[in-house]
Parts: structure tokens; C-alpha cells; sequence
């Protein structure tokens, strides 16, 4: 059964993580924007967060005049795998710090080695 949980809360949540990254990093976040939506793609319902753009480690001296990168946190469903508001926490963290790595050009493989997958 999955939890309730209102756009704002979960967006209190998103706030929170995004709170709990270092500011060394988070200034390091160039033209990135993060945005929260309650539904995944339709292409896959389940998705918890997608990062879109160019990472970090891929910009090179031709990289300007592009929209910002977006980093984008669903928030159905998060809550459909979630049974407590601890659980709703937990993924939130580990989705947004998963999302903001991929903008450092950290793939999934060595986050799932660092526990963020």
C-alpha cells in the first residue's frame, strides 16, 4: 500500500535533501535545475528521478548557449514504494543525491557501489 503524501510535503522532502548536500557541491551544480513532477515518464512509470543533460565531465570549451540541465524527481512513484514516511525520506535522499551525481558525471554502476542506486 502505498503512502499519501501532498506536493508540498514531498517538496518540504526534496528541500530537505537538497539541504543535506554539501554547499561545495551544490555551488558546483552549473546551469541545472531541479524539478519535481508527480508522474514518471510514461515510457517508464516507476522511475524515481531522471537527470537530463550534459554532465559535467562531458562540457567542454563548445558548451554555452544551452537550456540548463534538469534533474527531475516524480513523486508518485516514489510514494508507491514507499510504506512509512521514513521510507518516503529515505528514497527522496537517495534519488536526489543519485540525480545531482549523474550531473557530476557519476554513473550508475559506482553509485550503486556507494549505496545511491
Amino acid at each position: 500500500m502505498a503512502i499519501e503524501m501532498s506536493a508540498d510535503a514531498f517538496e518540504e522532502l526534496v528541500n530537505d535533501a537538497l539541504d543535506t548536500v554539501p554547499d561545495e557541491l551544490f555551488a558546483l551544480l552549473d546551469n541545472c535545475i531541479i524539478v519535481i513532477e508527480d508522474d514518471a515518464p510514461a515510457d517508464d512509470p516507476q522511475l524515481l528521478g531522471l537527470y537530463e543533460g550534459i554532465p559535467l565531465t562531458e562540457r567542454d570549451s563548445h558548451y554555452g548557449g544551452v537550456l540548463p540541465d534538469q534533474i527531475r524527481i516524480f513523486r508518485n512513484p516514489t510514494l508507491a514504494i514507499c510504506d512509512t514516511f521514513e521510507d518516503v525520506v529515505d528514497e527522496v535522499h537517495i534519488t536526489v543525491v543519485h540525480e545531482i551525481a549523474h550531473h557530476f558525471g557519476i554513473d550508475d554502476d559506482r553509485l550503486h557501489d556507494l549505496g545511491y542506486a
